[in-house]
């Protein structure tokens, strides 16, 4: 039995949770969330939690149980506190710049990269060199900000570009180095 599966998930004050059919949706304080689910999981919303049940033991159920279950949690943290995920950009001369509710990238290339977000998610620019993507549903925030590190990769040699904040670049020696 999955041990993420069986532990059902609290549904705060303030959210709102209606399941018609195989559609789930979650609305709180920061907005509203839609999601179909697989139609072989059981989902019961009981009081104040949702509970996620398999119907047998075949790998596909077992599969889709903890899944299902770790979707349903992520929606109802979306609504409530919401989702953020920092970027760091490192390189002589790289830097971000919010205009509007673009994003303005100069990474190195002979023009500037502008990003537009999506409906539901937001740039932060605290400083030069940090970029927060922030937004209540954690599938589209993590596409964003790969989506953004896609621009310049972290190169090994000297460690240039978009990373994650607090991601580890592995480094190379040059050619130097074989001496």
């Amino acid at each position: 039995m999955s041990r993420i599966g069986k532990k059902p998930v609290v549904i705060p004050a303030g959210v709102e949770v209606t399941l018609d059919g195989v559609t789930l949706t979650v609305k709180g304080p920061k907005g509203t969330l839609s999601r179909t689910l697989h139609s072989e999981v059981i989902v019961k919303v009981e009081g104040n939690a949702i509970n996620v049940e398999r119907p047998s033991d075949n790998k596909l159920h077992r599969a889709l149980h903890g899944t299902t279950r770790s979707v349903i949690a992520n929606m109802v943290e979306g609504v409530t506190n919401g989702f953020s995920k920092a970027l760091e950009l490192v390189g002589v001369g790289y830097r971000a710049a919010k205009s509007g509710s673009n994003l303005t990238l100069n990474v190195g290339y002979s023009h500037p990269v502008e990003i537009t977000p999506e409906a539901g998610i937001e740039f932060e620019v605290p400083a030069q060199t940090q970029i927060i993507v922030k937004g209540i549903d954690k599938e589209r925030v993590g596409q964003i900000a790969s989506e953004i590190r896609a621009v310049r990769k972290p190169e090994p040699y000297k460690g240039k570009g978009i990373r994650y904040q607090g991601e580890r670049v592995r480094r190379k020696e040059g050619k130097t180095g074989k001496k």
